[in-house]
């Protein structure tokens, strides 16, 4: 019996803001697939956001493929989260306070950009 379990599953997305096309299904998997996903995920410090309804729905795409219409907003959510997301306060406060004053924090920068848009 495998020690993996079979109904986990994972998506890894890819998105580019310079592309004018859908974030894209870079990998997805079940079971021991997914585990290897969140494993590679975790090591490279990719922040992982735990969603089985939303992981289901994408784990059916092909790999290289752009997320369909019907799902943008729940993408848009993550994204938003993770834009919002600190790993370590203590140390986002230590860059902010050795920034120069005129150098504005990513977080802030991606804030202002999203509400020009």
């Amino acid at each position: 019996m495998s020690q993996y379990n079979n109904s986990q599953r994972a998506a890894a997305l890819r998105y580019s803001a310079d592309s004018r096309s859908a974030p894209v299904v870079v990998a997805s998997g079940l079971g021991y697939a997914a585990q290897k996903i969140i494993d590679i995920a975790q090591e490279n410090s990719v922040p992982i956001y735990q969603d089985d309804s939303l992981a289901s729905l994408l784990t059916q795409l092909d790999a290289g493929s752009e997320i369909p219409p019907e799902l943008y907003q729940a993408i848009v959510d993550i994204y938003v989260y993770f834009l919002n997301y600190h790993l370590d306060p203590q140390l986002e406060a230590k860059a902010e306070a050795d920034a120069p004053a005129s150098e504005e924090s990513p977080a802030k920068t991606a804030e202002i950009e999203r509400k020009s848009e």
